[in-house]
């Protein structure tokens, strides 16, 4: 049974005209089902964390500002979502499947949140359509959890570098930080992750999965990690309007397969979270995401 974190809070209410495109989190289950690639049983709604839980990750005052809306306007502006309080439930809510998706990777080798990656979200702020850091929480959540988990690898393939990621485990020998992203891309100033591998503008297929072939697999001969999260962004599309690579759909759900497979092979469990994308037409998002979907129900199922 391929497990996936999703509640109807994930596709939460913006301002008409909004460059966010949420609907994405509807679609995406609903097209699942649709084509029988899982059925409702996979679906587990999850639930907003402890505090605690949370705490691992993100300052108690930033929490508690957010928690409570009391963000200045410019940090609410770095965010790129007004608060409101069912803002904040979302937010948890996700944090709070991908925990559980952590938990329940253990057991059935992968997982997968509807949403989640929210990767530029630092420990104490918010940035790009990021307020809590979910997958960064999770990770904690097992390192403190989970004995037989006693190192990390975060694989992170979003277009964009998951600098909040980089910077709230710079100094933790336990989480190994992997990002490709556009050189040239959001966020222009770059944290220091463990290894990062800045892509041109136009990179296509052929360079991108030769890249990440030939990286991926020396990674885990040399991390020898206990776990994996995969950021599977698919704004590496051509189509997309921030991303300025340009793989096509096929190439990006060979680049699900390569990670997914090494995981499968290696007996590596992976939590997988969905992460960015901005294409003009919402099916390429869409599809491109249920492709994620499609490589982990016929490796793992």
């Amino acid at each position: 049974m391929l497990p996936i974190a999703w509640a109807p809070c994930y596709a939460h209410s913006l301002p008409a005209g909004h460059r966010f495109p949420m609907l994405k989190y509807e679609l995406l289950p609903e097209q699942l089902l649709r084509e029988g690639i899982v059925t409702e049983a996979n679906f587990f709604r999850p639930t907003p964390p402890l505090e605690e839980d949370i705490l691992r990750t993100h300052t108690a005052d930033y929490y508690h500002r957010l928690q409570h809306g009391q963000l200045t306007r410019q940090e609410e502006r770095a965010t790129g979502f007004p608060w409101s309080e069912a803002l904040f439930i979302r937010e948890v809510t996700i944090l709070g499947g991908t925990i559980e998706c952590a938990r329940r990777a253990l057991h059935h080798g992968v997982a997968l949140n509807v949403a989640g990656g929210t990767h530029h979200a630092f420990a104490d702020r918010g940035e790009g359509f990021c307020l809590l850091n979910d997958q960064a929480a999770a990770a904690h959540y097992l390192l403190a959890h989970e004995p037989r988990v006693q190192k990390i690898l975060i694989v992170d393939l979003d277009v964009h570098q998951g600098n909040g990621t980089a910077a709230i485990f710079q100094h933790e020998p336990r989480v190994f930080t992997f990002f490709m992203h556009g050189a040239r891309n959001y966020p222009h100033r770059k944290e220091q992750s463990d290894l990062d591998l800045p892509l041109p503008d136009g990179t296509d297929d052929a360079a991108y999965l030769a890249l990440l072939g030939d990286t991926l697999p020396r990674l885990l001969h040399e991390v020898a990690p206990d776990f994996v999260f995969y950021l599977a962004g698919v704004d590496v599309l051509a189509t997309d309007k921030l991303g300025h690579l340009a793989l096509t759909r096929t190439g990006c759900q060979q680049r699900d397969e390569l990670v997914l497979e090494l995981c499968h092979r290696h007996q590596l469990p992976v939590v997988v979270c969905m992460g960015g994308g901005y294409s003009e037409r919402l099916a390429d998002i869409v599809e491109s995401h249920v492709n994620t979907f499609r490589v982990a129900a016929v490796l793992f199922d």
